[in-house]
């Protein structure tokens, strides 16, 4: 594992300030596959994306839906809790779709895994109300997020909770980097109608931060 870090990390100082970065918010072609692979092995990426799906309690016949699901790795770990239900998974890259779709065939091949090619503010879903959903380290790529989580809210029953993760990965990041990163991100929650809000962190450097709220119950 360690040498695996190590072989990534060599990758990433030798590939960021040659326009790598750019890949990781518009994965595009041969260059954008390379991101895909790097988020779905990075261990801290996959750490994350676990602890998040572990925080939003998913049962086994909940109704989920990610938005920005990279390459795949929350999905599956979500569709492993929601043997019974369904995990919708919606993504602006096709490179990142493809991904996640050979990381989840078996679960696409029984009808508990749906992939969505399509950018978030034009998105456009039937299968819900969802019990739950998810986002990681993309609400800040959002055009207009509070009108977004507005939407999002509306896919949402009743009771239903929304997760929201960030990283920061900007250079020099630290813990206040995070803790105002949460601040923001429960902000715009307020502001889009959730409530019971709750804010959790994980240890990793620098540490990710995770903010859940509710819709109104009935």
């Amino acid at each position: 594992m360690k040498i695996k870090e190590r072989v990534l990390g060599r990758i990433l100082r030798w590939w960021g300030p040659r326009g790598g970065l750019a890949q990781f918010h518009q994965p595009t072609g041969a260059v954008g596959h390379v991101a895909g692979w790097i988020m779905g092995r990075r261990s801290s990426n996959v750490a994350r994306n676990r602890w998040a799906v572990r925080l939003l309690d998913v049962q086994p016949t909940d109704r989920v839906i990610e938005l920005g699901c990279g390459p795949g790795v929350a999905i599956a770990a979500l569709a492993t809790r929601a043997s019974r239900g369904l995990v919708v998974g919606v993504d602006h890259s096709q490179v990142m779709i493809r991904q996640a779709r050979h990381r989840n065939r078996p679960a696409i091949r029984t009808g508990r895994v749906h992939l969505v090619h399509t950018p978030v503010e034009n998105l456009s879903i039937s299968e819900g109300p969802f019990d739950a959903a998810l986002a990681v380290n993309t609400v800040g790529m959002w055009p207009e997020p509070t009108a977004r989580l507005r939407e999002l809210a509306r896919l949402l029953r009743p009771g239903g909770r929304i997760a929201l993760v960030s990283q920061p990965r900007c250079p020099g990041a630290t813990a206040a980097t995070s803790a105002a990163a949460a601040q923001e991100l429960a902000g715009r929650l307020t502001e889009a109608g959730f409530e019971r809000l709750r804010t959790e962190m994980l240890d990793l450097d620098p540490p990710a931060t995770c903010v859940i709220g509710y819709v109104a119950p009935a």
